[in-house]
């Protein structure tokens, strides 16, 4: 808590009134807030040289969204879509077509705060099940009208946005339930538009929720887990912070149905085969390019939180922290699942979050060698098994040490981040609401260019001015990992937004890096995919969307680097005159 004599800004903490532009700002939970603590709010006023004064008067954009965007599409086709699914499924009024095709990125808050709305669909239908989508995609079809999809919200690429108008699909409404169990396969078959914490809630009580003999889970954890659902992490390629040991989402599925313009596509439900191509891994990451989602059978896992081992250190340096991580991922003996190294200055930030900064134990980490800016914080936890969570623990402990770590496990460090870990977006809310804006991009890399990607990347990003820059290893695998960049500058401009977003981007392409390890490409990413995986592969990606969608009705607008504009195909896509 800040001192009584120190001023503290007074964060907003009222709901997001209904219909107004802030209950489309906010991430997910129109009554959810968590507000920088001091540490934080003294670092953004020094680093960026605010005084109290600049705190003293928010921009909440509570105004209610007044402004009506008519459909487009005749009325006869908007009555013959609403006929599809019932007329209490089928909303055409602007505040539901603004809420699907816009997401959670910055680029869209800051759309909604300059009360900017454009590339609507010009109806939200939710289907209530999978004969409803079969008979809106053939319609659609027909008509040639485009057809977007949506789940949980929660995309940061411009995923979803309905650059074409046309027809959003909900998947939220109501196609949310689990299927089936089986137990003995240890599968679980769900609809895509069931939320993480209902799927995670009703597995950890299967015998109850399911009549199931165990507790299970499917480990899936992203940042935006309370506000993301199944289909969504499939269509993207997602990936969640415990994912070192349970892994990514392809590592989870093992059969999905589409349902696609030319007709059904369901994939086998055996664990492998070697019957030609993965038709999954083809399907897992088309961002709804190739067609809808329907089911989708994942892997389960025992759920055993009382075998969890937590644990955290502080290295040195960056150089000696990586040496450690790498050992532990190739030692052969286990993963942990969480699995998260900060940088030096993500460290420094978290230690004033934490309230270390400047106190007594401040001072006797830096005399014995963990010095501000040097040292890197790490985290970590393993599971399972009772004896696999323990013996990871002690393997990755006597590599730590040989390193010269300095433990922060009694601290419990990393219970406070857990406890943390998917209220942490919010922040973004409070601190846009007096101009400064915080942000995120990942990459995929290998150990031998990790740390050059993190130098050059690093480097562009701090070559703006007063430009806060936090990195962390995460997603670790034995050939290599994800960085992950935050980024936090004071500004409110698009453009200016925009020249550091797509620079950033330049950045992490040009040293060598994947654009993306589990947010996906959207439309946002797409004008660099092409020089990323090259131009064989995105001619395989346009022969398979010639094959399911002849028309080009699914997800257009340059989703996956698929018919894009001249102006994102030169980078300026969004760009303001």
């Amino acid at each position: 808590m800040a001192h009584k004599d120190q001023f503290y800004p007074r964060w907003c903490e009222e709901e997001a009134p209904a219909g107004s532009y802030r209950s489309l700002i906010k991430y997910g939970d129109p009554r959810g807030f968590k507000h920088p603590n001091p540490g934080m709010f003294h670092l953004i006023k020094e680093n960026f040289g605010m005084s109290d004064d600049d705190f003293k008067a928010p921009s909440l954009c509570t105004e209610k969204i007044d402004i009506e965007v008519p459909p487009k599409l005749p009325a006869a086709q908007m009555e013959a879509l609403k006929n599809l699914v019932g007329a209490e499924n089928s909303f055409s009024d602007t505040y539901n077509r603004t809420r699907t095709s816009y997401g959670s990125s910055i680029y869209d808050v800051l759309r909604l705060r300059n009360k900017i709305i454009e590339n609507l669909p010009d109806v939200v239908l939710c289907p209530r099940n999978r004969k409803d989508v079969q008979a809106v995609v053939r319609f659609c079809d027909e008509n040639r009208i485009p057809l977007y999809v949506v789940g949980g919200n929660s995309s940061v690429t411009r995923g979803k946005e309905a650059v074409k108008g046309g027809v959003c699909l909900d998947m939220n409404v109501h196609m949310n339930k689990v299927i089936s169990i089986n137990e003995n396969n240890q599968t679980v078959t769900v609809e895509p538009g069931i939320m993480g914490p209902d799927l995670e809630r009703i597995l950890n009580d299967a015998p109850a929720a399911l009549k199931a003999r165990k507790r299970y889970t499917v480990g899936h954890f992203p940042q935006s887990f309370e506000h993301s659902c199944v289909g969504g992490w499939v269509v993207t390629r997602g990936a969640g912070q415990n994912s070192t040991y349970y892994g990514k989402i392809e590592d989870m599925v093992i059969s999905q149905e589409y349902v696609t313009p030319i007709g059904d596509f369901k994939t086998l439900e055996f664990p492998r085969s070697a019957t030609g191509p993965d038709f999954d891994q083809i399907m897992i990451g088309s961002e709804g390019t190739f067609g809808i989602l329907v089911s989708c059978t994942l892997r389960l896992c025992r759920y055993m939180p009382e075998n969890r081992r937590r644990f955290s250190y502080l290295f040195k340096t960056w150089e000696g922290a990586l040496a450690a991580c790498r050992e532990v991922m190739q030692g052969e003996f286990g993963f942990p699942s969480v699995f998260r190294l900060s940088d030096p200055e993500e460290t420094d930030v978290a230690l004033r979050m934490y309230h270390v900064h400047g106190t007594p134990v401040d001072t006797v980490l830096r005399a014995l060698g963990y010095k501000p800016m040097q040292r890197c914080m790490f985290i970590g936890m393993s599971e399972g098994d009772r004896d696999y969570a323990r013996l990871v623990e002690k393997k990755l402990h006597r590599i730590f040490k040989k390193y010269g770590v300095f433990s922060l496990t009694a601290a419990k460090v990393t219970q406070s981040w857990e406890k943390s870990r998917f209220t942490d977006p919010f922040m973004r809310e409070d601190l846009m609401d007096y101009g400064v804006l915080i942000d995120t991009l990942e990459c995929g890399v290998t150990w031998d260019n990790l740390a050059q990607v993190h130098a050059d990347v690093r480097a562009f990003i701090k070559s703006r001015p007063k430009t806060i820059c936090m990195t962390h290893l995460s997603h670790a695998y034995p050939q290599g990992g994800n960085l992950y960049f935050i980024f936090v500058a004071r500004m409110k401009e698009i453009n200016e937004y925009l020249e550091l977003q797509y620079g950033i981007l330049d950045a992490i392409q040009k040293a060598g890096a994947t654009m993306s390890h589990h947010h996906g490409i959207g439309k946002q990413t797409a004008p660099w995919l092409e020089g990323q995986i090259g131009k064989a592969q995105i001619d395989v990606i346009r022969v398979l969307r010639d094959h399911f969608d002849p028309h080009h009705i699914m997800n257009p607008g340059g989703t996956l680097g698929l018919d894009m504009s001249e102006e994102q195909m030169a980078k300026r896509w969004g760009f303001r005159k």
